[in-house]
């Protein structure tokens, strides 16, 4: 993906996660996390992290806007891109849980933006390079 491509995604879709972001409910680790993920269409639909003080029910914002995407219709490894925002960070990175979701629910093409507190860490992954040898059916 070439600077410009990037720039319109970030542009487009990181409003959107910062708002994800505010809507987060994580009282345990007051460590707001929001994400946008652009459907094949267009649409984009945001998540974000929703904890439990049961953690293992904790789901993170990547997985609960691919969730949302899918229960309101869109196909799986339709969407075109993710973006992930935290800004308690410099830059987020996927846990690892949300990397084989990523990786099963999303073309291995298909570029995850991930940023944080700091505009110039923004770090850009293609699918298939976040989880080398992703468990697969």
């Amino acid at each position: 993906m070439n600077d410009v491509a990037r720039s319109a995604l970030c542009e487009r879709l990181l409003p959107q996660a910062i708002e994800a972001a505010a809507r987060t409910y994580s009282p345990y680790s007051r460590f707001p996390v929001g994400a946008a993920l652009l459907t094949h269409d267009g649409q984009v639909v945001l998540g974000c992290n929703v904890e439990n003080g049961s953690y293992g029910l904790t789901n993170c914002a990547e997985r609960s806007a691919l969730f949302a995407a899918i229960s309101q219709g869109h196909a799986p490894r339709s969407f075109k891109a993710l973006l992930v925002f935290a800004p308690q960070v410099p830059v987020i990175s996927p846990c690892g849980a949300c990397r084989q979701v990523i990786s099963e629910l999303m073309e291995a093409d298909c570029p995850v933006i991930c940023c944080g507190s700091d505009p110039g860490s923004t770090r850009l992954w293609r699918v298939d390079e976040l989880l080398p040898g992703a468990f697969a059916l």
